[in-house]
């Protein structure tokens, strides 16, 4: 019997690769941290463990003393409360790294599924130039045979179906590039990966760029800045809370063999705090949480510098992109099917038809890069305020 044919890959859509991305090992990884950070919050709230305690003194039956007790260290100066808030500081911490890696693979997906898209488009663009150079070959083949123009047009025909294979090769293998690299995210094969047809979605208007810079002062690099000095701060109170000695109370009973009775058995210590006051920690994780302060308003000026200059990307390559589909294009390809046609009836030299061959070429290809780019962008903006953007596609019809 013939040999089953091989399943076909599942062809992908940018929310599949978006939720395959999610789910990768990274994710999974900062997950695990985050569970871990939240099991040590609960850890941190304990309270330290009793102490029990055996001592016999002597050796012979009659004269020996037995003495048990348990001792219970009792924390003073809000150490419980102090290390129960860093735990807490470093579980969050970690929930926004979490969601931090989140936007930043969801924004790398965004842009290399686009990758992908614009970069089989440059491949297909490529092939559909390279039988245009071999359609103009055969013209002026024709034109010269009949004497109408010079062998050195077929030789520059030739030329430009040469120029164009090479093209053809150097689109090929940026394809395989990008598709590597989608693969990676999305856990897939690259060769294997096919992209769902039909996802020709126009690039969304942005809103106006002060209602999206003051989301980004609450966006993921700004708040995980804020949880570096939340956390900083709170070393600080442990470590000041450090400064107060821990009070530790001892009860039990102790027999003497030779009187043959018990007695209780209680004591109280306290170290005196004569030559260690912790106040080199304590200056320590001031200035951290000094240094975490700057860094927080570093956070904030560089999400705002960030987003503008995204906005502003996004906006030029959406209206060069809308500008080189709707005009641009249709007019390069008319001029070119135009100037071949004048070629063949000997209005125009060959240099004409090659020059408006590449011009059409050269503008597609603008307009691939240019939507290539505004996706990059708009997964650049979905990274800083995110939240606005999501409301934003929702609001859109």
């Amino acid at each position: 019997c013939a040999a089953a044919a091989p399943p076909q890959p599942e062809p992908i859509d940018l929310p599949g690769a978006i939720r395959l991305a999610l789910d990768g090992p990274r994710l999974r990884a900062a997950g695990h941290e985050a569970a871990a950070s939240a099991a040590e919050a609960a850890q941190a709230g304990r309270y330290p463990n009793p102490t029990l305690e055996y001592l016999r003194e002597g050796e012979q039956a009659g004269t020996r003393t037995t003495t048990v007790q348990i001792s219970q260290p009792i924390e003073l100066g809000g150490k419980r409360r102090a290390r129960v808030a860093l735990a807490g500081s470093t579980a969050a911490q970690a929930r926004d790294e979490l969601a931090a890696l989140r936007q930043e693979v969801r924004a790398e997906a965004i842009a290399a599924w686009y990758g992908v898209r614009a970069a089989q488009e440059r491949q297909a663009l490529a092939q559909a130039l390279s039988a245009l150079a071999g359609k103009s070959i055969d013209v002026a083949a024709r034109q010269v045979a009949a004497g109408k123009v010079s062998p050195i047009d077929e030789t520059r025909a030739r030329l430009a179906a040469a120029e164009a294979r090479t093209e053809l090769n150097a689109a090929s293998a940026d394809l395989a590039v990008a598709r590597t690299r989608l693969g990676a995210l999305v856990g897939r094969q690259g060769e294997a990966l096919v992209l769902a047809p039909g996802d020709d979605a126009p690039l969304p208007a942005l809103k106006p760029l002060p209602a999206l810079l003051a989301e980004a002062a609450q966006s993921l690099p700004v708040r995980r800045a804020r949880g570096q000095l939340a956390a900083q701060e709170a070393q600080a109170q442990v470590e000041r809370a450090a400064r107060m000695p821990d009070l530790t109370l001892t009860v039990g009973s102790q027999k003497t063999d030779d009187v043959g009775r018990r007695q209780a058995v209680v004591a109280v210590s306290l170290p005196l705090p004569l030559f260690n006051r912790n106040e080199g920690k304590l200056l320590a994780a001031l200035r951290r949480s000094d240094k975490a302060r700057d860094e927080l308003a570093a956070a904030e000026t560089d999400a705002a510098s960030e987003l503008g200059a995204a906005y502003t990307r996004y906006e030029q390559a959406r209206l060069d992109a809308d500008l080189l589909r709707a005009e641009v294009i249709p007019s390069a390809r008319s001029a070119y099917e135009l100037t071949l046609t004048g070629f063949e009836h000997g209005k125009f030299a060959f240099l004409d038809v090659l020059d408006a061959q590449r011009t059409w070429a050269r503008v597609q290809s603008r307009q691939w890069a240019a939507t290539q780019e505004a996706w990059r962008a708009w997964a650049d903006i979905a990274r800083l305020a995110g939240a606005a953007i999501e409301q934003e596609r929702r609001e859109q019809p």
